[in-house]
């Protein structure tokens, strides 16, 4: 028997096409390095079963500059950790400080957006067991509802291991496999309708292809839209022999302090060479950023790792970026003048904040 198919409208046939580059895109990401050959690799160092530095990372207050919010929220960071968190921290240069950083600032961006809407949003895909989304709940209290994601039950695992949060949930899978019905189900995030102030993208869309128009796009989903989107990424360099050259700054000016030579090369090897495949230049990422949003800023930079703030509300970009610190890092190994727009944007975007320090 023939079947045949009408379409009523041409919005009928776009959504054919959207349901189909939909489908592609799951295929692409259920078929990632992430959720196969890296799989185990991140479900021990979320065991810790392997992965652990010789030396716990500690935050360097010098460079937080004894800043008293920026010690506030370091000491209750430091006791929600998990098994993989020293790992990461100890991975990449001065991640640590800029995610202490990072929190203080969105913390006293969410004061302000409490002032219009209550509570505040904030889903965080990639960061392992959960522990800067718990931070901010737990600080914020029913103020501050989170989410996070991973793949791996292990980091689930750690999420709970301090008891069930009140305000922060956890998504157990990838985060293309995230549903609006779960958002709508989950007795802690039912506040939100299924819309988030802040989405933080912690270094997740290189574990899975180049296509970042496709990510961006899949997350936006979950954005309000004054929402601002957050990305911690390593980049690809235009001059191979700098980018190179970051990497050794890395490995042997900073990894070298918790890990092992023979450690480095085996990550090296099994997690670094796959996943270079799936970064994009900072060029690319600006193209892809235009697709979705009219603005977009960069506000950290460590060697190949950049943090980048994107959002169609210019407003919100430069609130948030104003309750920024300096960002928390020798000099050595920032290579950009911050804050600054991405390549291809225009904004004008304040200076950091001054160093609060308490009488």
């Amino acid at each position: 028997m023939l079947l045949s198919t009408r379409l009523e409208s041409p919005d009928d046939e776009e959504e054919i096409v959207m349901s189909k580059a939909s489908s592609e895109f799951m295929q692409e990401c259920d078929g990632a390095p992430r959720l196969n050959e890296m799989f185990e690799f991140f479900s021990a160092t979320a065991a810790g079963s392997s992965g652990a530095p010789e030396v716990p990372p500690i935050a360097d207050q010098r460079l937080m500059q004894h800043d008293a919010g920026l010690l506030k929220f370091a000491e209750k960071h430091r006791t929600l950790w998990g098994h993989f968190d020293p790992h990461f921290f100890s991975s990449i240069p001065y991640v640590l400080e800029e995610e202490i950083r990072r929190g203080e600032a969105l913390l006293e961006y969410g004061k302000s957006k409490r002032r219009s809407r209550s509570p505040v949003g904030c889903y965080v895909l990639g960061g392992a067991e959960g522990t800067l989304a718990r931070t901010l709940g737990t600080i914020a209290g029913g103020e501050f509802l989170t989410l996070s994601c991973s793949p791996n039950k292990e980091n689930e695992a750690s999420f709970l291991r301090y008891g069930r949060p009140r305000f922060s949930s956890f998504f157990h899978g990838p985060f293309h496999r995230l549903t609006s019905e779960f958002l709508s189900n989950d007795s802690i995030l039912m506040p939100l309708n299924g819309k988030f102030d802040i989405i933080l993208e912690d270094t997740t869309f290189q574990m899975y292809s180049p296509n970042r128009s496709a990510q961006i796009g899949f997350v936006k989903q979950y954005l309000r839209d004054d929402g601002i989107l957050l990305f911690v990424e390593k980049f690809r360099h235009h001059d191979t022999e700098e980018y190179v050259r970051r990497e050794l700054q890395k490995d042997f000016g900073y990894k070298a302090r918790y890990f092992t030579p023979d450690e480095i090369a085996q990550k090296n090897k099994v997690i670094l060479e796959r996943m270079n495949l799936n970064e994009v230049t900072i060029e690319a990422m600006a193209a892809a950023l235009g697709e979705h949003f009219a603005h977009a800023c960069i506000t950290w930079n460590s060697g190949n790792f950049y943090a980048i703030a994107a959002g169609n509300d210019a407003d919100n970009l430069v609130e948030l970026v104003g309750r920024m610190c300096e960002p928390c890092i020798p000099h050595e190994y920032n290579y950009e003048s911050l804050p600054s727009a991405l390549p291809g944007f225009s904004i004008d975007l304040p200076p950091f904040r001054q160093v609060k320090r308490d009488p």
